[in-house]
């Protein structure tokens, strides 16, 4: 599927051309942003709990939320400013309305992010130190805090290439071996159905966050435009570095739920749901298939994987926010002292709802979830109409925009009207 972009063959040849590994940068940070709870937690889950169920709405939740994503990368090269940008020019409203969404997503996101970063840590550090869960959120949110603060985004865009290619490989390693041992189930095992009502919500918070909250289209704009005026790439090299952040990101939901169906599905071994239990058995999983040597391995890789997710929500919400704050004060340039404000407020508020959830992970990660699935019709529909607004889309594009918007508005609903017992 392809969209026309009139501008695009002007901008391309007023670029670089060619492929190199600098021009990957805005992509990565996506996935790496999405492989949080809706991967290492969520996925992983659904595999335990229902088996291979559950993969045909992890592939249509990428599948639906591809365009809405995409969007943002290629308003960014065909007009030079953000997503954001293009909401103000079309309307005040679509301004507004991004804007409070986002500043409430920033601290319900950045927060839950953190808290698991914070659990896989004490899962790492030995007892005798005897840490808190709140002491090391505050440890996670102050490190990334000053990281940001310091302005290293190169230094973000290189360590994130890292963390990911570490957690694609060990999580493809475990999955192999995995793959490769008999299946251990019980005589008397019957298998769970998730369709039905009782289970809408679990299937919504694990498209919540699948791959990620849909406002990081807008959040993912603003990094292609710092990455476009840094590295000066053009528009086919920023959709292959989407394509490819997007396409990992998808494939690893799908090994994720995969390790929870070798290794954990029809074993008779209890499936812990509460978010900090989970974290334990995820990790034995990978011990498990790989071996006890690989234990910290694991857990260090994972943390960084989180860790990786909580800067990059931090970075892309304060961003975010600084540019509907420029936009909405009519400033020419975003000013950093803005972006230190917002990246502030998002670690900050993020600090303070977790102190509300602490022993409560697994009702925090599944609250941001739900509330990003159920706001993900809006993010899409104002991404839809700025970019038809300006330029004609391909038929397979309009057909998969349109099919994406019922999708998520249906589920939504269906949510919601159970949610308020008019399904009882």
């Amino acid at each position: 599927m392809s969209t026309s972009y009139p501008d695009t063959a002007q901008a391309d040849n007023a670029q670089p051309q060619g492929f190199s590994w600098r021009i990957f940068g805005p992509g990565i940070l996506m996935a790496t942003a999405a492989i949080g709870g809706s991967h290492l937690i969520s996925s992983t889950q659904a595999g335990a709990l229902y088996g291979w169920q559950l993969a045909i709405m992890i592939v249509l939740a990428n599948l639906f939320k591809y365009p809405f994503f995409r969007f943002g990368t290629d308003y960014v090269y065909d007009t030079n400013e953000s997503l954001i940008a293009g909401y103000a020019k079309r309307s005040p409203a679509y301004l507004w309305v991004y804007f409070v969404l986002s500043i409430l997503s920033a601290v319900i996101s950045t927060g839950a992010v953190s808290l698991i970063a914070a659990v896989i840590l004490g899962f790492m550090l030995p007892e005798s130190l005897g840490l808190s869960t709140m002491t090391l959120a505050f440890i996670v949110t102050a490190v990334s805090w000053v990281f940001l603060i310091g302005g290293h985004f190169r230094l973000l865009d290189k360590v994130t290439k890292w963390i990911m290619i570490s957690l694609t490989a060990a999580t493809v390693i475990a999955v192999m071996i995995a793959a490769g041992k008999p299946a251990v189930m019980t005589p008397d095992f019957v298998a769970a159905s998730p369709w039905n009502l009782a289970t809408l919500g679990f299937i919504v918070a694990l498209m919540g966050w699948m791959p990620a909250p849909l406002e990081f289209a807008a959040i993912t704009s603003m990094w292609t435009s710092a990455k476009v005026k840094a590295d000066h790439t053009n528009h086919r090299q920023g959709l292959l570095d989407f394509n490819v952040g997007y396409l990992i990101s998808a494939i690893l939901a799908l090994f994720f739920l995969s390790l929870g169906v070798f290794v954990q599905y029809g074993s008779g071994q209890p499936i812990e749901t509460a978010g900090g239990a989970y974290i334990a058995q995820l990790i034995g999983m990978y011990t498990n298939t790989i071996g006890d040597w690989s234990r910290l391995l694991v857990a260090f890789i994972a943390f960084m994987c989180m860790f990786g997710t909580t800067i990059t929500c931090a970075d892309g919400y304060g961003r975010a926010n600084a540019e509907c704050w420029r936009l909405i004060r009519g400033q020419e340039e975003i000013n950093k002292k803005q972006i230190a404000f917002w990246t502030t407020y998002a670690i900050g508020g993020g600090l303070v709802i977790i102190t509300f959830f602490t022993g409560q992970l697994g009702s925090m990660l599944k609250f941001a979830m739900i509330s990003a699935f159920v706001s993900a019709p809006i993010f899409g529909w104002l991404n839809y109409s700025l970019v038809k607004n300006r330029q004609k889309l391909s038929f397979g594009m309009n057909a998969l925009s349109i099919a994406g918007l019922i999708f998520l508005a249906g589920f939504a609903l269906l949510f919601l009207a159970n949610l308020t017992g008019l399904l009882a």
